[in-house]
């Protein structure tokens, strides 16, 4: 097994505390925003063999099993990453798998640069997701119900906002939440501003309800996603709660630290709160106009201690242990590749002591025994 070395990216959402914190380390006064670790090649995990996707790209069947390469090819098909939100994240909705084929061969066919600020696709992959919360942690993740999402705009008591609460309450749940975001997303950029001005300063007056919005437009002053977010279920997931968000649902992070674990993908259409590129044509096809339950997931507990956060998709399956202060000891061997982090307390993954935010790289069918007292998370892959 390997210990891993990994990468924080400094996105200017993140928080500039929470994985210093966590970690142990002094914050620089600069974000930390998320600490990837897997093979993904924009910023893979280090190992004393190389970095970690030359590692398995040298020998795929022997890291990563025979089972796992015949179903998802011979890459590591997740990402696991500590995320650390100080500010919202872009409200963004990520493609099926067949969307993503398809927009991925038009943009190649329509010679589109993989780097042109104005791609939506930067792979052939889907990216559905799971987000487990290690402290509090706020998001939206999916549509309100139509009634409650007028409700909402009405109580701000916005003039402009009433053409958007009647259109929601004039026609059936698809179409009503399919109107409203195109017409807020299309509006006048100059009339949106002003409505998001208005709809801010009432927000403020008012609080309770409109607290998260108010904190939103704060950092995205005008923006047009701030109305967005108001269509959007809010959601406050407490330590070891986890969303899964799949194809479709329109979702972003607002603030807190988790552990996220994705497919290997970059394929992300943005709603709003974001200066770059939104493609509202693109993100109308992909968006699934429907109310729902944001779904908050409590992990399973097995007999054998392992927790496990139960999601519809082979590409990835995350689960947790905690492993309590008189000690247990865990066999882990698997015919699958895992990456295991540690959040909490000291553990060992076979030789190796993994303090908080340190991981290991655990090739598939060799042996491994997890001891000691903490909370250790455990990725790998339903082949």
């Amino acid at each position: 097994m390997d210990r891993l070395t990994n990468t924080i990216r400094p996105y200017a959402w993140g928080s500039t505390t929470a994985i210093p914190q966590l970690i142990g380390v002094s914050p620089t006064g600069e974000p930390q925003a998320e600490m990837w670790m897997g093979a993904h090649p924009g910023a893979p995990s280090r190992t004393e063999r190389g970095p970690l996707n030359e590692v398995i790209d040298a020998h795929p069947e022997t890291e990563l099993g025979s089972e796992a390469v015949a179903k998802f090819g011979p890459r590591l098909p997740f990402l696991l990453k500590l995320l650390a939100a100080g500010a919202p994240l872009s409200l963004q909705v990520h493609p099926d798998l067949q969307q993503a084929k398809e927009g991925y061969e038009d943009e190649e066919k329509r010679g589109v640069p993989i780097d042109a600020p104005h791609r939506n696709y930067k792979d052939a992959n889907h990216k559905p997701e799971l987000i487990c919360a290690l402290t509090p942690f706020d998001g939206l993740c999916g549509f309100r119900a139509p009634e409650e999402a007028a409700q909402l705009l009405e109580g701000l008591g916005v003039d402009s906002l009433k053409p958007y609460a009647d259109l929601l309450r004039a026609h059936p749940e698809e179409a009503a939440l399919r109107e409203v975001l195109t017409a807020v997303l299309s509006a006048d950029p100059a009339d949106m501003e002003r409505t998001v001005t208005e709809a801010t300063a009432a927000a403020q007056r008012i609080g309770g309800a409109y607290e998260p919005y108010a904190g939103i437009a704060h950092h995205y002053p005008g923006d047009p996603g701030v109305i967005a977010a108001m269509l959007l279920n809010y959601v406050q997931l407490q330590p070891g709660e986890a969303l899964f968000l799949g194809a479709g649902v329109p979702h972003a992070y607002l603030d807190g630290l988790g552990v996220e674990i994705m497919a290997n993908s970059d394929n992300v259409l943005r709603c709003g709160l974001t200066p770059k590129h939104v493609d509202v044509p693109e993100l109308l096809r992909i968006v699934r106009f429907e109310g729902t339950d944001p779904g908050v997931l409590r992990p399973e507990a097995s007999p054998d201690g392992e927790e496990v956060y139960d999601t519809p998709i082979d590409e990835f399956r995350l689960s947790r242990f905690v492993l309590p202060e008189s000690g247990a000891d865990y066999d882990l061997t698997a015919a699958t590749p895992q990456i295991l982090l540690c959040t909490a307390g000291t553990v060992r993954v076979g030789e190796l002591a993994l303090a908080p935010g340190e991981s290991a790289f655990v090739p598939a069918n060799e042996k491994v025994n997890v001891s000691g007292s903490g909370t250790v998370f455990r990725a790998t892959v339903v082949a």
